[in-house]
């Protein structure tokens, strides 16, 4: 098949190029910015969701059978709004719908969204059942609305990934992983707080199937794509055993608490972001879960578990995470001696 996408030069978008590549189909991917895997570079072509002109040029002239639409600004930033700081999720995803309107070789289109356009607290009761937390879910409640009403001739799903992780992700090597390996991740005491985490090979395969499967399975439909609600304590632990060679600590939530509000006074000094603030607090202690079972009936769950994931991740990370990884291999292996459990 020949396959084009928007956004192949992201997190997920390397990842899904990586297995697209692997399936031997013919990969185009238009990004502003060039991709992180160099191999990868022969199949990419730049160009600015907000240029409609070069993004139709590039569907059109390709002439693919299938595309992917993942190009998006990811952040949380509260300090903007949608009209401002999320062009490219909005007006972005009107081009790409309307370059998939003038490419008539177009079977089938999957248009990714987020979790985040319903919010924590409860779970939708429907496919157009929208309650955002943030400028970025507000953003992403238009992709779906823009894709409900651009009338596709051709077979259309939208895709929301939950919390992913995995190898080519940019934020988490600098965050959690990098506290992870130097051994200072604390975990929140108390009750367990259950997310849908999402390993990316888990996500890339569930992708694929919307490709794969009969188009009267998932033409029109709202799938999320991730792995099963759990305790985080699960994935944190995993990690922080796999990078620093210790399972993580629990200590008491107000402890941490305050540990957090300490953080918020060094983050307005230092004026970076301290190991723990406020706001990452209440990521932390936060039930996030996401309706799954449709997803699970349909798509099916990925084929990866917990370990594989966690094992694969730390492996990108040794190799290209930063020295940091490199060293905690060798402190790790010290640790495990100590805490064989």
């Amino acid at each position: 098949m020949k396959i084009f996408l928007t956004g192949g030069s992201g997190f997920i978008g390397t990842n899904l190029v990586e297995e697209l590549l692997r399936r031997g189909e013919e990969v185009r991917n238009f990004d502003a910015v060039a991709p992180r895997e160099d191999l990868q570079g022969a199949y990419w072509v730049q160009g600015d969701l907000l240029d409609e002109k070069a993004l139709v040029s590039a569907m059109t002239g390709f002439q693919p059978d299938v595309v992917f639409h993942l190009a998006a600004r990811a952040d949380c930033d509260e300090a903007t709004t949608v009209e401002e700081g999320y062009r490219a999720n909005t007006d972005g995803t009107a081009h790409f719908l309307s370059a998939v309107r003038a490419t008539p070789s177009v079977r089938r289109a999957v248009i990714v969204s987020s979790q985040y356009v319903a919010g924590p607290g409860r779970l939708p009761e429907s496919d157009t059942d929208y309650f955002p937390h943030t400028v970025y879910g507000q953003s992403k409640v238009i992709t779906e609305q823009l894709t409900r009403a651009a009338g596709l001739s051709c077979c259309w799903t939208l895709l929301r990934p939950t919390n992913v992780w995995g190898p080519w992700h940019w934020r988490y090597p600098q965050e959690f992983w990098r506290i992870a390996a130097k051994g200072l991740y604390f975990h929140p005491g108390g009750a367990p707080v259950r997310r849908c985490y999402a390993y990316v090979g888990n996500v890339v395969w569930q992708m694929l199937r919307a490709v794969d499967l009969p188009e009267e399975t998932i033409a029109g439909q709202t799938y999320y794509v991730g792995d099963e609600v759990a305790d985080i304590y699960g994935w944190a632990d995993g990690f922080c055993r796999a990078l620093a060679g210790k399972p993580a600590p629990k200590i008491p939530r107000p402890i941490l608490r305050a540990i957090a509000l300490a953080g918020d006074v060094v983050t307005a000094i230092q004026g970076r972001p301290f190991y723990l603030t406020s706001s990452r607090y209440r990521s932390m202690t936060s039930d996030y879960p996401t309706p799954m079972e449709k997803t699970f009936a349909v798509l099916g769950k990925g084929p990866f578990t917990l370990e594989e994931g966690i094992a694969q991740t730390v492996k990108w990370l040794r190799q290209h995470g930063g020295p940091e990884f490199a060293v905690s291999e060798k402190k790790a292996e010290r640790r495990k001696r100590r805490f064989p459990f």
